[in-house]
């Protein structure tokens, strides 16, 4: 899968091919208030989680469906053979494979099990940081690229925009503790020179 650094990249939960001669698979390319771990450093899980609302105003107007996030276009938004909507769930996807031979043998691999996953690329406009829960919660999307079925999902600690954001969280809260060990030292060090003093 070729990553491209300014996008986001997440997965998520089965896709499904529906028992009819149409073509049309559906699933969830993302779930909302489900925590994902995202990064572990000294015992600490570093999650994150999409926000109901967080859908609200992004741009999916030419949102495609493709395999791996890379390759050919099974289906678009644009031109009705792909439709994405939010419901108390999550982001829902339909889409219609029936209108190229390379897009009905994407659906004969879902139906057959084959590929069962997806992912989607996206674009984070804002987030909020729960420091206590060590949980990131995405309430903002700006664009969503794409919606892919996956062969194998990939890790999203392994995913750059995601891996830098929680790199930096994880060395500003490494940064923060280290300085409130200095501080309580500083202030250890103060009392043993006023009870040195004293004596």
């Amino acid at each position: 899968m070729p990553v491209k650094p300014e996008r986001e990249y997440r997965n998520n939960v089965q896709l499904r091919a529906m028992c009819d001669d149409n073509f049309i698979v559906e699933g969830y390319a993302a779930t909302f208030n489900d925590p994902y771990v995202m990064a572990e450093c000294n015992g600490i899980e570093y999650k994150e989680r999409i926000a109901p609302n967080a859908f609200d105003g992004a741009d999916m107007s030419d949102a495609i469906m493709q395999y791996d996030h890379c390759g050919r276009v099974y289906a678009r938004c644009s031109n009705g053979t792909l439709t994405l909507h939010t419901d108390a769930h999550g982001l829902f996807v339909r889409a219609d494979l029936s209108k190229t031979d390379a897009a009905r043998k994407l659906y004969e691999d879902i139906a057959s099990g084959m590929v069962t996953k997806m992912s989607f690329s996206f674009i984070i406009a804002e987030r909020a940081y729960d420091r206590e829960e060590h949980l990131s919660t995405i309430t903002r999307i700006k664009k969503v690229y794409d919606v892919s079925a996956v062969s194998i999902p990939a890790n999203p600690s392994t995913d750059i925009s995601a891996r830098s954001y929680f790199d930096g969280v994880i060395e500003t809260e490494k940064q923060e503790l280290l300085l409130a060990e200095r501080k309580k030292q500083k202030i250890r060090i103060l009392l043993e020179v006023t009870k040195n003093a004293k004596n």
